[in-house]
C-alpha cells in the first residue's frame, strides 16, 4: 500500500474541499433575465437620410477609445462600419437617378447621442469621381471580382491602437437575391488615427475560413469581445474572444488569442467543447440557430447576453445567455417581434447585434438590418427601407 504523507493528506483534504465547493457551487441561471424592450426612435431616424448615404446593412460600432464594454463620453468618437451601402439622393419619395450600390462604407459619430449633424459617412471614390467602396480585396489570395463584406472590429489597445475589422471576401456565383458565396477570410488593419478612405491599410489572408467534413462553410469574425481591463470587461482574463458561425445551421464558433498576438495566427486557438485547441478543425459548436453578425455582451449581473436574428434570416431578435464568453449557452429567449417592419411579402429580416459603447447603464441598444429580395424595385417603392433599425433593451436590477 502507497504510504501517504502529512503533505500529502493535506493536499488530498484541499482537492476534496475544493471538489466540494464546486459541487456546492450555484449554477448559473441561463434561461431567465428581467428585462423590458421598445423601440428606439431617435436612433432609428439617425440613419434615415436622402443624401448620400441613404442605405446600408451590416452596422457594427467600434469606440475609438478602446472601451468596447461601457458607455462611450460625450467627447469620444464612435466608429461605424456599414456592407453593402447605397449612395446617391431621394426625391418625391424615390431613388433619384443615378444611385449607385458600394459594398463597404464608414461613418463616424462625435460623441453618444443621435444627432444628426455629429454623424459624417464616408466612401471612396473611383478614377470617373462615382462612389466606390472604401475596402477592396487586395492580397494575394484574392480574385479581382472578389468584394468584402464586413465583419466585426475593435480597437487593439496593445498594438498601437490599430483599429482590426474582418472582411469576409464575397464572389458573385449567380444571379438573384443569393447568388453569391464566402471564400475566404481577411483581416484588414487600420493604424490609429488614420482618416477615410484609409489609404495606409494593411489586409492579410487568414487561416480562419473553413469547411469541415459535412461541407459547411465556416468564419470567424461574426462577433467580437474583448475581455480585457483595459477595453473595460468587468471580468477581464486578457484574452480577445472572437466568434465565427458556420452552416446552414448556424452554429456558433469560438476562438481566443492575447491582443498582443492578434497577428500571430498561429497563435490562436478555438474551443473545442473543453478546453482551447490549437487545431482549427476541432472547434467545437458551443450553440445553433445565431445569425452571420451578432454581438456578446457582459450583464450587469456577472453573466453574458448573445444577440442575434434567430436562425440568421427571420422576424424574430433572440437571445441566449451564457455563463461565459465560450459558454454554455441557454435557449434562445425572443425579445423583439420584427414582423411590423415587414411591410412587402419581400421585406426580410436579419443580423441583429447590441451596440454597448451605445448604451447606458443597465441597458443594450440593439440593431437589426432590413433588406428585401426583391431589392431594387422595392428600393423604388421604399426608397429608406435599407437601413437598421434599433430598440433599446433595459434590464432589471432586481
Amino acid at each position: 500500500m502507497k504510504k501517504i504523507t502529512a503533505a500529502g493528506l493535506l493536499l488530498c483534504l484541499i482537492a476534496g474541499r475544493q471538489s466540494m465547493a464546486q459541487t456546492s457551487a450555484k449554477p448559473v441561471n441561463l434561461t431567465d433575465l428581467k428585462f423590458t424592450i421598445e423601440a428606439a426612435p431617435e436612433w432609428n431616424a439617425l440613419l434615415k437620410r436622402e443624401v448620400g448615404w441613404f442605405g446600408g446593412d451590416g452596422i457594427y460600432t467600434i469606440p475609438l477609445n478602446g472601451i468596447e464594454n461601457k458607455q462611450a463620453k460625450a467627447n469620444d468618437k464612435i466608429l461605424f462600419i456599414f456592407s453593402d451601402s447605397m449612395i446617391g439622393r431621394i426625391e418625391n419619395d424615390t431613388m433619384a437617378a443615378g444611385y449607385k450600390m458600394i459594398h463597404n462604407s464608414v461613418a463616424y459619430l462625435n460623441g453618444i447621442m443621435p444627432a444628426v449633424e455629429q454623424m459624417k459617412f464616408t466612401w471612396d471614390v473611383d478614377k470617373k469621381g462615382a462612389p466606390e467602396s472604401v475596402f477592396i480585396p487586395r492580397t494575394t489570395q484574392t480574385d479581382p471580382s472578389d468584394y468584402y463584406w464586413l465583419g466585426d472590429g475593435f480597437v487593439n489597445q496593445e498594438l498601437n491602437n490599430a483599429v482590426y475589422i474582418f472582411g469576409y471576401r464575397v464572389r458573385n456565383v449567380g444571379t438573384g437575391a443569393f447568388g453569391f458565396k464566402e471564400v475566404g477570410n481577411t483581416l484588414i488593419k487600420i493604424p490609429s488615427g488614420a482618416k477615410p478612405p484609409y489609404k495606409n491599410v494593411k489586409q492579410m489572408d487568414t487561416p480562419f475560413y473553413l469547411t469541415d467534413k459535412n461541407g459547411d462553410i465556416g468564419s470567424f469574425g461574426a462577433g467580437i469581445y474583448v475581455n480585457t481591463s483595459k477595453a473595460g470587461a468587468p471580468k477581464p482574463d486578457g484574452y480577445i474572444y472572437v466568434y465565427g458561425v458556420r452552416g446552414m445551421g448556424k452554429k456558433l464558433m469560438v476562438a481566443r488569442i492575447l491582443p498582443k498576438d492578434f497577428e500571430k495566427f498561429d497563435k490562436w486557438t478555438f474551443y473545442d467543447g473543453t478546453n482551447w485547441a490549437g487545431d482549427m478543425n476541432k472547434v467545437a459548436d458551443v450553440t445553433e440557430n445565431v445569425s452571420n453578425e451578432l454581438s456578446l455582451t457582459a450583464l450587469p449581473d456577472g453573466r453574458y447576453a448573445l444577440v442575434f436574428q434567430i436562425g440568421g434570416m427571420s422576424a424574430d431578435v433572440g437571445m441566449r445567455i451564457g455563463a461565459t464568453p465560450y459558454g454554455p449557452f441557454g435557449p434562445v429567449i425572443k425579445i423583439w417581434d420584427c414582423k411590423p417592419d415587414l411591410e412587402e411579402k419581400t421585406f426580410v429580416v436579419y443580423n441583429a447585434k447590441a451596440h454597448p459603447s451605445l448604451s447606458a447603464p443597465g441597458e443594450l441598444l440593439i440593431s437589426y438590418n432590413i433588406n428585401s429580395v426583391d431589392f431594387i424595385p422595392d428600393l423604388k417603392k421604399h426608397p429608406n427601407l435599407y437601413r437598421p433599425r434599433f430598440i433599446r433593451m433595459k434590464i432589471s436590477s432586481e
